[in-house]
């Protein structure tokens, strides 16, 4: 008996194929290579499209770096209402790039392909990495409000906030490093997200500590110069 297969009114052939021993995005790579190569030899009216996991994956890709982006846009509004300044937040987000930086590098040292649980831990650390660097900023403003020294605020709010940062950020790298390991059976589908959020934590409080403070201290420092020189 034949059987015709049909994908939008249209008259289909399909050829499946599984992913074995790499990762589903190089595969798509190299297929879509393919395709493109031997798509002019097609006869007319005839053409190849790639579906299945390759199409969720990419539609998943989209949603969560839109997400990702969506997420700081919000936490930037939210700290502005907070802190009543455009500056302040601007310099607390600069903890995130360090993060990324951070989640990218160690997901590359592990040899761990990027993937939905990746980027759902880059969201999760993008969170706490804001958490921590408000912490610091928010110490600097208070000490820069009693003394006006920007370099002195930034010093004493990175020595004073170092071991709530460090223990905050500690805690929840302990918490991920069982998830991290893929210990156990279906392990290695969440060992993603835990690595990419211990990258991005070692690398955010590093920045939170060093970085922002730095940061802080130079963009305060120039207001001051730039208002001394207006009232002058």
């Amino acid at each position: 008996m034949g059987l015709i297969s049909h994908y939008n009114i249209r008259r289909v052939i399909d050829i499946y194929g599984a992913v074995q021993d790499r990762d589903l995005g190089a595969v798509s790579r190299d297929v879509e290579k393919i395709v493109s190569a031997n798509q002019k030899l097609l006869p007319r009216g005839t053409f190849i499209s790639v579906r299945g996991q390759v199409q969720t994956m990419r539609s998943s890709y989209v949603g969560l770096l839109l997400g990702l982006v969506l997420a700081v846009v919000l936490v930037y509004m939210l700290i502005v209402i907070n802190f009543q300044s455009w500056l302040d937040p601007f310099i607390i987000i600069t903890a995130l790039p360090a993060a990324l930086t951070g989640i990218v590098l160690f997901l590359f040292l592990t040899h761990t392909t990027l993937s939905v649980p990746a980027l759902m831990g880059a969201l999760m650390c993008m969170g706490i990495a804001t958490a921590n660097s408000v912490l610091v900023i928010s110490f600097a403003k208070e000490r820069l409000r009693e003394h006006g020294d920007s370099i002195r605020a930034a010093l004493e709010a990175g020595t004073t906030r170092f071991r709530p940062v460090v223990m905050t950020a500690l805690a929840m790298v302990i918490g991920m490093v069982p998830m991290a390991l893929g210990l156990g059976d279906g392990g290695e589908q969440n060992a993603p997200l835990g690595r990419a959020v211990i990258g991005g934590l070692m690398a955010a409080t590093v920045a939170t500590l060093l970085f922002v403070p730095a940061v802080f201290s130079l963009l305060h420092r120039n207001a001051r110069e730039r208002g001394a020189g207006v009232a002058t």
